[in-house]
């Protein structure tokens, strides 16, 4: 009977990961709260089973009502585990188990036995849920409210007036598609009367590009005719040429300038008129000799055969 209580108790023990004929090491570490945590689930290190959670416990705070939940933890691998690493509570599965998860610190000394880690505690799925959905909410929110501004705006915008203008125009647009589909069905039966027209002109189109390419040669030809000819006028002196008749005009502006002032022979013969009323009293005076040698002859003119006759009285 007391072996077979022995084997029970060993047996129980090794059932919850302890062994009675090793020195396992117990550390601890004290939680604010442990959502399914329970005795047994693995402690971790990098992935890898170190130990378990062997015993939970409530645990009164000092002159305060609150209670917080020592977890005790037995260690069946010889690690060094730092000062002042986590024990942080995480799940192990998509299901919710939980294990506790060995964060090593950078302390260059380790825990001995009944030491004490820091506890820490991933966020359960409710609050990284609500993490994840506070920030789309917020825009859900704002996107809601920007969809009632525009929604009050639309209906401002679309009134009875604007309902029925945009009516007529869809009227319109569709009068509009009626009328192309016409004038395409037209222009397809223009196209079918005048195939044969548009063959010809297709025709004669190409006959023309045809001449071109037989003539293609002395179309070259007339374009370097074209490009010597402007060869030579880049190089004729034109510049010379132009600034040579622009003296010209200069000097020819100059000299009727001075014939409009009077100066000269050529001024004087334009601006005085002395010269124009002698010429026309000399004209008026050679037409009155002129009449009076036709009607006096006698005056100017005496010719005599038989001997001098007394002189004629001469008339008026």
């Amino acid at each position: 009977m007391i072996l077979a209580i022995a084997l029970l108790i060993f047996g129980f023990n090794f059932l919850k990961g302890s062994n009675l004929f090793k020195n396992q090491t117990k550390i601890y570490a004290l939680y604010p709260r442990v959502d399914g945590l329970i005795e047994a689930n693995p402690l971790l290190m990098n992935g890898y089973k170190i130990g378990q959670v062997q015993d939970i416990s409530l645990v009164a705070q000092k002159n305060t009502n609150e209670y917080k939940v020592l977890v005790t933890f037995l260690l069946n691998e010889a690690v060094n585990i730092p000062k002042g690493s986590l024990a942080k509570v995480i799940s192990s599965d998509i299901l919710g188990s939980k294990a506790v998860q060995i964060e090593v610190s950078n302390s260059p000394l380790f825990i001995n036995n009944g030491d004490t880690l820091v506890a820490a505690s991933e966020d359960d799925l409710k609050t990284t849920v609500d993490k994840r959905i506070a920030p789309l909410q917020k825009k859900a929110e704002n996107l809601i409210s920007s969809i009632d501004s525009v929604m009050q705006v639309v209906q401002h915008v679309l009134n009875a007036n604007v309902r029925e203008n945009l009516i007529q125009s869809f009227e319109s647009i569709k009068n509009a598609i009626i009328s192309l589909e016409h004038t395409t069905i037209r222009v397809d039966t223009l196209v079918n009367k005048e195939q044969y027209a548009i063959a010809n002109v297709i025709n004669k189109i190409n006959s023309i590009v045809n001449n071109i390419e037989r003539n293609n040669e002395k179309i070259a030809d007339v374009i370097n005719n074209f490009h010597n000819i402007s060869d030579s006028l880049a190089q004729a002196n034109i510049k010379q040429t132009i600034d040579n008749t622009n003296k010209a005009l200069t000097q020819a502006n100059v000299i009727l300038n001075q014939i409009n002032s009077g100066q000269g022979t050529m001024g004087k013969l334009i601006r005085n008129d002395s010269l124009y009323n002698n010429l026309n009293k000399s004209a008026e005076d050679l037409d009155k000799l002129m009449k009076d040698l036709r009607i006096n002859p006698e005056r100017y003119v005496h010719v005599s055969v038989f001997g001098r006759k007394e002189r004629k009285k001469p008339k008026d």
